[in-house]
């Protein structure tokens, strides 16, 4: 792709190196910005330079957050005992748009994959067996993508917490093998909470 401009081409290719975003369609949205009103392009990177430099991670569970304890940890009415883990934000999105679970969450922040370096000390483990440990949690719910490493991830966990006092639960599998939870419709995956089975019950005999 050639360019009558350095900075056109930087740009698109800052542009590029997000996720899903080839340089054609990195270059129809750097075009579209150079048409836009200068203020809204000033806008727009300056949410994005203050989303990098200020964003919390939540104390509790590891969302992401404006402040150092998310909005759903610090909401009273939320059930305390029970816990869903999750691999990342788009999870607990997707999860709170059902509207059917009134507990709080554990953003892992991954999965356990070896083929991308990424072990369980990589992951929020440690502190979701820590909270296990305290004696204040009745329910923990694995809500992992049922993918080869979100079983891996659910399993490794599981054998962590073999020993401790505390009910191990995994989402129905109304989702599908191999799905994201946050490509799931909003009443599968609500019945998935819902209708969850133990976590014993769901290994699969090989």
């Amino acid at each position: 792709m050639e360019f009558s401009s350095k900075l056109l081409e930087n740009a698109v290719y800052e542009m590029s190196q997000l996720p899903g975003i080839g340089k054609r369609t990195a270059l129809r949205l750097v075009l579209h910005l150079l048409k836009q009103p200068g203020e809204q392009t000033a806008r727009l990177s300056e949410s994005l330079h203050k989303l990098r430099e200020e964003i919390n991670f939540c104390s509790s569970c590891h969302n992401i957050s404006d402040t150092s304890l998310c909005e759903i940890c610090g909401n009273p009415k939320r059930d305390r005992g029970l816990i869903c883990v999750v691999e990342d934000i788009r999870d607990v999105m997707a999860i709170e748009n059902t509207g059917q679970f009134k507990g709080l969450y554990h953003v892992l922040g991954g999965k356990i994959s070896p083929m991308e370096g990424i072990g369980p000390q990589d992951l929020t483990i440690s502190s979701l067996v820590a909270k296990a440990k305290e004696g204040a949690i009745g329910e923990i719910i694995f809500a992992l993508s049922s993918t080869m490493e979100g079983d891996t991830t659910n399993f490794y966990i599981y054998k962590q917490l073999e020993n401790i006092k505390v009910k191990t639960s995994t989402i129905a599998r109304g989702v599908a093998v191999g799905d994201e939870l946050e490509y799931a419709d909003e009443v599968t995956l609500g019945r998935s909470i819902i209708n969850r089975i133990p976590f014993e019950g769901s290994l699969r005999v090989s």
